[in-house]
């Protein structure tokens, strides 16, 4: 094979693989404006629009407060229960009255003086007589007159605060059991709460509130230029644009281009790209344009290609390193081989020579 035509062939052989690395990837820029392209009245930086009502999704923590929960008749006391309890003609400097929380052992302490008493499992008329006889039999009270309320129930502690929606779909209402709350807005949610309720309490009620956006995200997705892809997810709060988004890595990479960048909007389709909108980066930082700042909606994905140049560079490093470690270890080994013959010749003149 004559020099100039190896040289033809080794140019030959780098035009084509300049031309797969550029076409690497998901698809071409020209292929990419191909597809299908989201409309003009995508909302953007200074035409924004409201998402719509929230659907609830495993892992979104939700806030449950307690508006009204009370049990139904005939109610029994329980531990962690909370009672109103006022007593006359007990001793002045050591009066009862004031809210007494019950004791996870059933107890409620009534003072230094008085003790405690045992009202667990008990109606509040039956809590209220045995709380009168406690008394005479401590102090010798002749007439105590007591009156039990019911001031906060332990369920009201089991509903209210923060729940997890799990994996399954449901939140725990502790001894009240599971709700499935999953796919449903805040006021369904809140309606599937209190029909569950009903059955241990009368006519509650509860408010219901987001407290952690987890279920809702975005990803900005940046290309490593024939070193892998990096993919980082953000928690959507619903006001974010493409600038703001890439302020959450920091910027652009170095390896970046910044003519390849679009939106790609999740869809019912299967293919590549079916769904884009082409961001243009250097009108959106440099000129101050709003008309690619898109509004990022959940599931969107930001995608960030990498130079050509940087990524076919790296192409061909990965494709030659090992051609030149083949080669590399070709030379050493033939380098060692010569070195071993020319001491071998040495050696033989040295012995003729009568040394």
């Amino acid at each position: 094979m004559t020099e100039p035509y190896a040289r033809h062939l080794a140019k030959r052989f780098l035009v084509l693989l300049a031309m797969w690395a550029v076409g690497a990837g998901c698809a071409s820029v020209e292929s990419r404006h191909d597809e299908e392209i989201v409309p003009a009245s995508a909302p953007k930086e200074l035409n924004k629009v409201s998402l719509p009502p929230y659907i609830i999704e495993p892992p979104d923590i939700l806030l449950v407060d307690v508006i009204r929960a009370v049990p139904k008749a005939p109610y029994r006391i329980a531990p962690l229960d909370s009672l109103v309890i006022q007593a006359s003609g007990v001793l002045p400097d050591e009066p009862i009255a004031g809210i007494y929380s019950v004791d996870p052992d059933g107890t409620v302490n009534l003072g230094l003086r008085y003790g405690n008493v045992n009202v667990v499992g008990l109606k509040l008329d039956e809590a209220k007589a045995k709380i009168e006889k406690h008394l005479k039999e401590v102090k010798s009270f002749e007439k105590p007159m007591v009156v039990v309320a019911l001031n906060q129930t332990g369920a009201q502690q089991l509903i209210r605060g923060d729940h997890l929606v799990r994996p399954d779909g449901t939140i725990g209402l502790g001894t009240y059991g599971n709700v499935y709350v999953t796919g449903l807005t805040l006021s369904e949610a809140r309606k599937a709460i209190e029909s569950h309720l009903k059955e241990y309490l009368e006519d509650p009620k509860v408010s219901i509130d987001v407290f952690a956006y987890n279920s809702k995200v975005y990803s900005v997705i940046t290309d490593g230029a024939g070193f892998g892809e990096q993919v980082v997810r953000f928690p959507l709060t619903g006001n974010e644009t493409v600038l703001d988004a890439v302020s959450q890595i920091n910027g652009l990479p170095a390896m970046a281009s910044k003519k390849h960048i679009w939106i790609a909007r999740p869809t019912l389709g299967t293919g590549c790209g079916e769904q884009t909108l082409p961001v243009d980066w250097c009108a959106i930082t440099r000129k101050g344009s709003t008309a690619t700042n898109y509004q990022v909606l959940p599931g969107d994905r930001i995608y960030v290609e990498a130079d050509s140049l940087i990524t076919f560079d790296n192409t061909l490093s990965k494709i030659l390193a090992p051609v030149e470690r083949v080669l590399g270890a070709t030379l050493l080994g033939a380098g060692a081989v010569n070195e071993i013959s020319n001491r071998n010749n040495n050696n033989n003149n040295r012995n003729g020579n009568g040394f």
